[in-house]
């Protein structure tokens, strides 16, 4: 069996977090961690902040990168994923993650094998972002 060039770099990304133990988890456990609350994800390789995220309810998130406005996103969870697809993204896909928990903390990795982006949520508050417009459903 050969993995080809692009398999051995998806190994190698993956490789900081299965010599230790993670465990995934349903997309339904992390949005009843974080529903109703304001969470900030960092980068899990620079731990720079990478935005912050508000889950208004099991289908409706609002997102913030740093130094920009608010975009609301649909929530959906296909194939044990919870993926978003923002109001800015005008015909572009969603953005797909898995959900695991590392060292028991919540994080997300980007479910593409093109791009190994891993989150960590550093914070979960009852802050909200006031964001303008919010939509309730």
């Amino acid at each position: 069996m050969t993995i080809g060039k692009l398999g051995v770099a998806a190994l190698l990304a993956l490789t900081p977090l299965t010599a230790q133990a993670q465990t995934r988890i349903t997309p339904e456990a992390f949005l009843d961690a974080v529903l109703g609350k304001t969470v900030d994800f960092h980068d899990f390789r620079s731990g720079d902040l990478v935005g912050t995220e508000e889950y208004l309810s099991s289908t409706v998130s609002v997102w913030r990168r740093e130094g920009r406005g608010c975009v609301y996103g649909q929530i959906t969870t296909p194939n044990g994923q919870i993926c978003f697809l923002y109001d800015d993204a005008v015909e572009g896909p969603a953005v797909c993650w898995w959900p695991f928990e590392y060292k028991g903390k919540l994080m997300v990795r980007l479910a593409t094998f093109a791009d190994s982006e891993i989150q960590e949520v550093r914070s979960i508050t009852e802050d909200g972002l006031n964001c303008p417009s919010a939509p309730i459903s």
